[in-house]
């Protein structure tokens, strides 16, 4: 019996928690852009919020999951009720010490993590001291936002994705909250959103524990050091430290040379990432992580079949999406910034610079995409290690990439007063350099899929379904009619005059064009042959 209708099921039920927790991340930044606009105190706060958060994504939801989820579902589907107890207490208590540590270490070593991490605000002493202080607000984030992730591993590995993935709105809820009221009652208000960060951590872990507790599994943390099934995770999670998280390592090494650039470059390409973020949080993560369970049980099971379908099943739905979602991204960048940034401090010019790094990151999204589904093909099967290779060669092609196209731009749009100084000061002084970043991301996100794919096919474990072709002219027609209407839309509704419009007739707008392209995408889908039941496998 094939599995591809538990997928689809497990997808939508993901998805739509996730849409949730999107919107509202969407709302949240709306409201942080609304009351502090673009300037040193907000991008001290995203430096602060990002070095927490890309810990979080690559030691809990990415290097962890990726090895946890697999010796986990073997446990399960091979052992006892009492060994699944006992793996998840030794897991609990091993990853809270590691943790525990690295937090202390975080707290009192947080001028030095600044440093390493936003160099270029060395010398803005009011900006680096804030990073500081917010930074030992948000770091220990990690470890219950980590913690909060092991929760959710245990409830997918059940195929209850819908808690896990609501566990998110939390964050947002509260950082709004620290935004909009909690910001008034302090000195720094700034200081609102590290405090916001630090309670959403707690109330996410407590609101997955009782789920946990009624598949009887809440068990008190045991430290697991000498536990077979806990060194085997951690040997597992070694090498996924590099080859799950190149995307989080690139962002974050993105901080650091985006500290080097014009203040407010850090506020553009964070704003840029939360527009990528609906279409990869939404249908990417849910992917991956619907997948991961179905190929790990598959190759527990040793049915290469079935391994195969599920794996080409994760493929076809995630190019049905990312294409529609990287030309939306490309054609609609300013529209989407304008209807729902452009308002109190962040100005149109603010507006332009985020529009700009959506549209180079927005090229790359089917990469990044195809990578989530990609890497848990390998991770299914407890290969960790040959992503490493994948992710290493992208991750130095990124930071090359990096310079290479800033210093490209520099010399094509700096004054000439500007290449009489030195070269790091006088990038600092132009504006738009970041879009080189975001272009050099979508580059090696490119790369890291064509080396993951060509692995794949050497390890001879995937063989492709029928219909592939048709598949692709199917997605080829449908986008070219989403890129026909949504032309056609913004030549009707030119977006340089939604500036001088209400925001609620900017939103509509924006609305009206969206549905538009999509039903054009959908409508060209279903008039070429394609029907539901395609999604759920031969």
């Amino acid at each position: 019996m094939t599995r591809q209708p538990s997928l689809l099921r497990g997808v939508f039920s993901f998805s739509s928690m996730t849409m949730i927790s999107r919107v509202l991340g969407l709302a949240r930044d709306v409201s942080i852009t609304h009351v502090f606009g673009v300037g040193a105190a907000t991008d001290a706060f995203v430096i602060a919020f990002r070095i927490p958060n890309f810990m979080r994504r690559m030691f809990a939801e990415g290097s962890f999951s990726t090895a946890f989820v697999p010796v986990f579902t073997e446990v399960k589907e091979t052992g006892s009720h009492a060994q699944l107890r006992e793996l998840t207490a030794r897991v609990t208590g091993t990853l809270g010490g590691v943790l525990l540590l690295v937090v202390a270490l975080g707290l009192i070593f947080a001028p030095q993590v600044a440093t390493g991490f936003a160099p270029g605000a060395l010398d803005q002493p009011h900006k680096f001291d804030l990073t500081i202080k917010l930074l030992r607000l948000t770091f220990p984030y990690l470890l219950f936002v980590s913690l909060t992730a092991l929760c959710g591993g245990i409830l997918n590995s059940f195929h209850k994705f819908a808690l896990p993935a609501l566990a998110p709105v939390i964050l947002n809820l509260c950082l709004i909250a620290g935004a909009l009221w909690w910001s008034r009652h302090l000195a720094v208000p700034i200081e609102a959103l590290g405090w916001a960060v630090l309670a959403a951590g707690i109330l996410q872990l407590l609101f997955l524990l009782p789920a946990v507790r009624r598949l009887d599994l809440l068990a008190l943390p045991r430290w697991g050091w000498r536990s077979p099934q806990v060194r085997k995770i951690m040997r597992l999670m070694v090498p996924t430290l590099f080859g799950s998280s190149v995307a989080q390592i690139n962002l974050l090494l993105d901080t650091v040379v985006a500290s080097l650039l014009i203040t407010g470059s850090q506020t553009w390409l964070y704003q840029a990432t939360r527009f990528l973020e609906l279409p990869l949080g939404v249908f990417g993560v849910a992917l991956g992580t619907v997948i991961l369970p179905a190929l790990s049980r598959h190759h527990v099971s040793a049915d290469r079949e079935g391994f195969s379908r599920s794996l080409d099943w994760g493929l076809r739905t995630t190019l049905l999406i990312a294409l529609p979602a990287m030309f939306g991204l490309l054609l609609l960048a300013e529209p989407l910034v304008a209807a729902f940034f452009q308002n109190g401090h962040f100005n149109a010019f603010d507006s332009h610079m985020t529009a700009i790094a959506i549209m180079g990151m927005g090229a790359g999204v089917p990469a990044i995409a195809l990578t989530r589904t990609l890497l848990p093909a390998f991770y299914s099967r407890q290969d960790t290690k040959t992503p490493v290779r994948a992710g290493v060669i992208a991750l130095v092609v990124n930071m090359v990439a990096n310079f290479a196209l800033i210093a490209l731009l520099f010399e094509l749009w700096a004054p000439a007063s500007l290449k009489q100084l030195p070269w790091l000061e006088g990038i600092a002084r132009v504006p738009g350099l970041h879009l080189g970043m975001a272009i050099a991301s979508s580059v090696s996100n490119y790369l890291q899929v064509a080396l993951l794919w060509g692995y794949l096919q050497r390890a001879g474990v995937y063989r492709r379904q029928p219909g592939w072709g048709r598949h692709w002219l199917r997605m080829g027609l449908a986008c070219a009619a989403l890129v026909i209407v949504v032309v056609i839309g913004l030549w009707l509704w030119p977006w340089q005059q939604w500036t001088h419009e209400r925001i609620v007739t900017r939103i509509w707008k924006l609305a009206v064009l969206v549905c538009a392209g999509g039903a054009a995408y959908t409508g060209a889908l279903f008039a070429s042959g394609f029907r539901m039941r395609d999604l759920r496998g031969a």
